[in-house]
């Protein structure tokens, strides 16, 4: 397991490629490095030593299908060999992050995802709304779909003393595509759900709906014709066959006059209120495998995590939602600002490769050896 460094001895030809579970520092030829990692079985990261701007401009186009990073916020902290984040205004900070971004959508496959977790910063007390300067500069000039806006909310937050203001606990997520047709796997990142039973010979649902009290309402129904109330019943016959086959996990009927549309009463507006007021009633149906994840997540922020000397808070339950849905499982990941590598780490927990940057040494050695902890 090698680290290579500035030692003229070393040529980039002589350079070894890792072996499976290996994790490779390198700082030059950065192109020819990558093309070797992509074609290998190690799923371990290649970790690309440099300025980030630089090592971009030298990987080839439409050539990762993932990229999940959280760069360094505005006059927050002090990074380790510097870098973006202390430039003297924050207007030049928005300038220079999308610059790298404009750069992740060259090297980006077509069906490929941008996942940017980015906090906010004050300036004479006027909070900057940086993660949304960044987002519309993308969406606006880029050419970039943003697709989710995630609030990341950290339960708990730092130490914060001010008198005229609410703490700060969350932070922005934002899930970026380059085309309107995306890989997204939506069944690896569902809930597991309930199971359906069987009481008395009757179907129930996972959260306890058999069917008996839609019956009755459809009964007393005063709105509904008695056509209208003859496939109410054929049709709640039938989704209780599906919940018993499987083929959904749950459902809510909704019956006209006796509960409120979803979303939106308009016909103009709503699918459902037209269906609603065409035929009387619809379903809800619940998928079989489980619900999928809102864009709300509670995770803790992880304050050392073997990092020594790094103190951003990026955990790693944040990187699992992300990588699982929009990462193939042959695909390969990109976070042009690592840091101490937990995109990466998540990525090879999950079996997929990965590729980090960052201008500072130290935090590569503790990616790598990061990495080789689950070994």
């Amino acid at each position: 397991m090698r680290i290579e460094d500035d030692a003229p001895s070393q040529s980039p030809q002589n350079l070894r490629l890792p072996l499976f579970g290996d994790c490779l520092i390198v700082n030059q030829d950065f192109q020819e490095q990558f093309e070797n990692y992509r074609v290998n079985k190690s799923i371990a990261p290649l970790l690309l030593l440099g300025d980030v701007l630089e090592v971009m401009k030298e990987l080839p186009s439409d050539s990762f299908d993932c990229c999940m990073t959280s760069p360094p916020y505005w006059g927050k902290r002090e990074y380790d060999a510097g870098g973006i984040g202390w430039e003297p205004d924050f207007k030049t900070y928005v300038d220079n992050l999308c610059s790298v971004f404009s750069e992740v959508h060259r090297v980006l496959k077509k069906t490929g995802s941008f996942w940017l977790n980015i906090g906010d910063s004050y300036y004479h007390k006027n909070l900057l709304g940086l993660p949304w300067r960044i987002a519309l500069n993308l969406t606006d000039n880029q050419g970039w779909i943003l697709r989710n806006s995630v609030i990341w909310n950290k339960v708990k937050g730092g130490p914060d003393h001010s008198k005229d203001r609410l703490r700060n606990i969350h932070e922005n997520l934002f899930h970026f595509v380059k085309s309107p047709k995306y890989y997204y796997d939506i069944d690896s990142i569902r809930s597991s759900p309930r199971k359906t039973k069987v009481v008395n010979g009757s179907v129930v649902s996972a959260t306890g709906v058999t069917g008996i009290r839609y019956k009755r309402k459809i009964e007393l129904s005063t709105d509904l014709s008695e056509n209208e109330k003859r496939n109410a019943y054929q049709a709640l016959e039938e989704i209780l066959r599906q919940v018993s086959d499987g083929i959904i996990s749950d459902f809510r009927m909704i019956i006209r006059g006796q509960q409120r549309t979803t979303h939106s009463d308009s016909e103009k507006v709503s699918g459902r209120a037209k269906e609603l007021k065409e035929k009387g009633f619809y379903f809800l149906k619940y998928h079989p495998k489980g619900s999928k994840p809102s864009d709300v997540w509670e995770i803790l922020p992880e304050d050392t995590q073997k990092r020594e000397l790094h103190f951003a808070p990026y955990p790693v339950d944040l990187c699992k939602i992300p990588i699982s849905s929009t990462c193939p499982p042959n695909g390969i990941i990109i976070d042009p600002f690592c840091g101490t590598g937990t995109t990466m780490l998540v990525a090879q927990l999950l079996g997929r490769k990965s590729c980090g940057i960052d201008i500072s040494h130290h935090y590569l050695e503790i990616a790598k050896a990061r990495s080789e902890t689950i070994l």
